[in-house]
């Protein structure tokens, strides 16, 4: 904890102003994303020698599983990275999120984290090495609450301030949690509120500080992944910056199914209706709802809630097939129908 406050904070250097975006919103746009790694997929997963790939290119999931060599008994190796631009101003926070989102990706394959990485790029001319200190320790502290070690990193000079970790855990490779496994007759569950995409826009516009957004960005998917596998689910994504309608759209279609959404179950920070009805919505979150609206059948939603389903979270919760004790169901997988989501329940 920084002693953060509620309202306007004064900063002597705002992160934020240094980016031209913020968190997983400055991911590329999904659909451009998949036409560039379109037929990158290596032919039989690697060369001689190689693990078993388990998960890779294909169905566009969180991280990498392979098999190491020794047989179906043989555990999994999950790998993973993940780095963005500054989402909150304060340095210490913005390398937690960035740790904890960096790990979540291990969680939503249904891993455990051993070892990461740091990957820093810092503007040295502009920016003391001081704040990079911080972004390093605030990772450092989560991946240590997490279990995981830092082992080093790699940094780069460049005109913006980047942060996050590259990943390496171990699963059981009977146990995942993948993309592709979601079956009709499945609740789905979330375990975090959306919103964050919105109050990290309106900090970056206004200086006002949402410690339930940091905390909630900060916070760990480990129980809630141990939660899922616990359960019996066998199917889960994480929820960051193609928002809760791009994941789940990826998930449904991966499957081959239809995913159902009540948007009245969904739940939403504090402050999050509010910010978006100020307007503090991001251009990932207007390309999101671009992306996954010819693929939708909204019903009666309206825009508004149409823009907050596609929130750019940045390390939001897991979105699970299943049903996970503490976590809301908002909705179902059904039998695959003319849309891969329906919002507002059909018709």
């Amino acid at each position: 904890m920084t002693g953060m406050e509620t309202g306007v904070r004064q900063e002597t250097v705002r992160l934020t102003q240094y980016a031209h975006g913020g968190g997983c919103a400055c991911k590329i746009p999904p659909g451009e994303l998949e036409e560039i790694v379109a037929g990158l997929m290596p032919a039989g997963g690697g060369g001689d020698g190689a693990g078993d790939l388990l998960v890779g290119i294909d169905t566009g999931d969180d991280a990498a599983v392979v098999r190491m060599p020794g047989g179906p008994g043989a555990p999994a190796v999950v790998t993973t990275a993940d780095f963005f631009t500054p989402v909150v101003d304060d340095p210490y926070d913005w390398g937690r999120i960035a740790a904890a989102n960096a790990l979540s990706d291990v969680y939503a394959m249904g891993g455990t984290p051993l070892v990461a990485v740091n990957l820093l790029c810092w503007p040295r001319d502009l920016l003391p090495f001081d704040l990079a200190r911080e972004v390093l320790r605030g990772g450092l502290d989560v991946a240590t609450a997490a279990g995981c070690a830092v082992a080093g990193g790699h940094s780069v000079d460049d005109p913006e301030p980047k942060y996050g970790m590259a990943v390496t855990g171990t699963a059981d490779p009977s146990r995942l949690l993948r993309n592709d496994a979601g079956r009709p007759g499945t609740p789905l569950s979330l375990t975090k509120p959306l919103g964050l995409g919105v109050l990290n826009n309106r900090h970056k516009t206004t200086g006002e500080v949402f410690p339930q957004a940091v905390e909630t960005m900060a916070a760990l998917n480990r129980d809630a992944s141990r939660a899922a596998l616990a359960a019996g689910a066998v199917c889960a994504t994480d929820v960051t910056g193609f928002g809760l309608l791009g994941h789940l759209y990826k998930l449904a279609r991966a499957s081959g199914v239809t995913a159902v959404v009540d948007p009245v179950a969904v739940p939403f920070l504090d402050g999050a209706w509010d910010a978006a009805r100020a307007g503090h919505i991001s251009g990932g979150t207007r390309r999101n709802l671009e992306w996954v609206a010819p693929h939708t059948d909204f019903g009666r939603t309206d825009e508004l809630t149409r823009l907050l389903l596609a929130d750019a979270q940045t390390s939001g919760g897991l979105l699970v097939a299943g049903e996970v004790p503490g976590a809301p169901v908002i909705g179902e997988l059904v039998p695959a129908g003319p849309h891969r989501l329906v919002v507002g329940g059909q018709g």
